[in-house]
């Protein structure tokens, strides 16, 4: 039950990435509530998940997942940089991400 909720809060923390580049370019209201409700909603989750799993290994694999979503949503929704070394940090995050869970 722990992983599902990490998971589910790691998309909820893209959420709030998302509205979080949507509100720094145009500040509205429904702008701002994608990028507070994502973040909030994806904190409680993380919080919730604490009572099956080991902080650090929950915090760590939440906080690997949103950076490494948060990277993917920008490249290919917001057309930012997709060098080789971004790409090759991507996967370093993606291996730890990986080994985290896998030795959990």
């Amino acid at each position: 039950m722990g992983w599902i909720f990490v998971m589910i809060a790691s998309c909820f923390e893209m959420v709030g990435v998302v509205g979080l580049k949507k509100f720094s370019t145009k500040k509205n209201v429904w702008n701002a509530i994608i990028y507070l409700g994502g973040f909030l909603c994806s904190f409680i989750l993380l919080y919730q998940s604490f009572n099956y799993l080991q902080l650090s290994v929950a915090y760590a694999v939440w906080t690997g997942i949103g950076t490494a979503g948060a990277v993917l949503i920008n490249m290919f929704v917001f057309h930012e940089s997709k060098s080789i070394g971004r790409i090759f940090s991507l996967l370093i995050i993606i291996t730890g991400v990986v080994g985290l869970k896998y030795v959990s």
